[in-house]
């Protein structure tokens, strides 16, 4: 029992880069259908578990696991696995050999495919910030070594700790020497930040304020300084990228281009978008349709919302109703985990971005500019956390912490 305990709080630890909040429910619960009690202290990368079986048989081990959001195929395994065990239908050692099997799959796609799905994310991402076609060509370019970074990173574990770094400053030397020499097609950082946008840590810094509004100190603080950790990479790599190629700090401003985009490309963009986020993050293929309508809801909401009353309402009207609709979803047996079904339309409400361009517009003694977008990162960072908890907490039941198995 103690290692289905073990193997179980570590799958959940390594997909918990949008919170951890959900674990130490799962955990009960599952312990409980086999008749034994467990307690966790948490921490973002690492758990102590107690586990009580009987009379004088309590056993403690500390688990490890880095946590993060690559391998959501392993969270669609997860959730019937623990509605099977939670229901009384497996015995322990084939839940603990299913377990092991989740633990140990191979991902879904080659690596080639993932770097495809890291170059369309960055391609659908586009014209978000700007809409132009300079935008989505330069973008074409500047992800493609970003995306082999990211892959070769998978492969090099000694390369993973400095990846935004490495990422950033790389994206910064191409766009400053090749697509920034001229100002009409917007600031270098706004043709950067697409490039970059898989690394951009904005689901950390939003499960941050989720964990620290529910009461959870420990892991949304350690969680929330880890994201500025990495925000400040990207940063740091922007600046050297400046640096290797003699420019000055000056040209880092964040003035928009004027767009150029039809409609139709906008609309098709958020489709680009749906597939590369499938592919990067290793979702199900089978899972594309509902994932994809999830994104157009949060996108529609939040743009009609936003011109009728504001950014931050309309953030947070979209914040509010894709958790409520992922939370609906996922009491079905045949969707999968919340997690997987929210992050594609998290994704399109773009926090971390703006952290990115408030530092590196700071950096180019933009002090305003700079100041305003880092005053709004606050702000819609607590949007999103909050209207997520809203919609979570306005269509939750009492055992939707259970299915969600993440």
């Amino acid at each position: 029992m103690v290692e289905l305990v073990t193997c179980l709080v570590r799958i959940l630890l390594a997909s918990s880069g949008e919170g951890a909040h959900r674990i130490e429910r799962t955990v009960h619960r599952a312990a409980e259908a086999f008749g034994c009690r467990t307690s966790l202290v948490l921490v973002p990368d690492g758990a102590v578990v107690t586990v009580t079986g009987g009379p004088g048989r309590v056993t403690t081990v500390t688990v490890r696991a880095v946590p993060e959001v690559f391998r959501l195929d392993q969270v669609v395994a997860l959730k019937p696995l623990i509605a099977d065990v939670c229901g009384g239908r497996l015995p322990v050692a084939q839940a603990r050999e299913r377990l092991r099997g989740i633990e140990e799959q191979a991902a879904p796609y080659r690596w080639w495919w993932k770097l495809t799905g890291i170059v369309l994310f960055a391609l659908g991402f586009a014209p978000l910030m700007q809409p132009t076609w300079y935008e989505i060509g330069s973008t074409a370019v500047l992800a493609v070594p970003a995306a082999a970074l990211a892959v070769a990173a998978d492969r090099s574990p000694r390369l993973a700790p400095l990846l935004p770094l490495v990422a950033a400053t790389t994206v910064s030397v191409v766009t400053l020497e090749v697509f920034a020499r001229d100002g009409a097609h917007g600031g270098p950082v706004l043709l950067m930040l697409p490039a970059l946008f898989f690394f951009v840590p904005g689901d950390y810094l939003s499960a941050a304020a989720a964990e620290l509004g529910a009461g959870l100190m420990t892991t949304g603080a350690i969680r929330l300084v880890y994201a500025v950790f990495l925000l400040v990479q990207l940063y740091v790599g922007v600046l050297l990228g400046v640096a290797v190629t003699g420019s000055s700090t000056r040209r880092l401003f964040d003035v928009a281009a004027v767009s150029d985009l039809p409609r139709w490309a906008l609309f098709c963009g958020w489709i680009v978008f749906t597939v590369g986020t499938v592919l990067a993050f290793a979702i199900p293929l089978r899972l594309l349709p509902v994932l994809l309508l999830l994104v157009y809801v949060t996108v529609g909401v939040q743009s009609l919302v936003t011109k009728a009353a504001g950014e931050t309402t309309g953030t947070f009207t979209a914040a509010v109703v894709l958790a409520a609709v992922t939370t609906i979803l996922d009491r079905r047996p045949s969707m999968p985990a919340r997690l997987v079904l929210l992050l594609p339309g998290f994704f399109t409400l773009t926090v971390g971005s703006l952290g990115m361009r408030g530092l590196t517009t700071l950096a180019g003694g933009h002090v305003i500019a700079g100041f305003t977008d880092l005053l709004k990162l606050v702000t819609i960072v607590t949007a999103i956390a909050l209207g997520l908890m809203v919609g979570a907490t306005l269509t939750a039941r009492g055992n939707d912490l259970v299915r969600d198995g993440a």
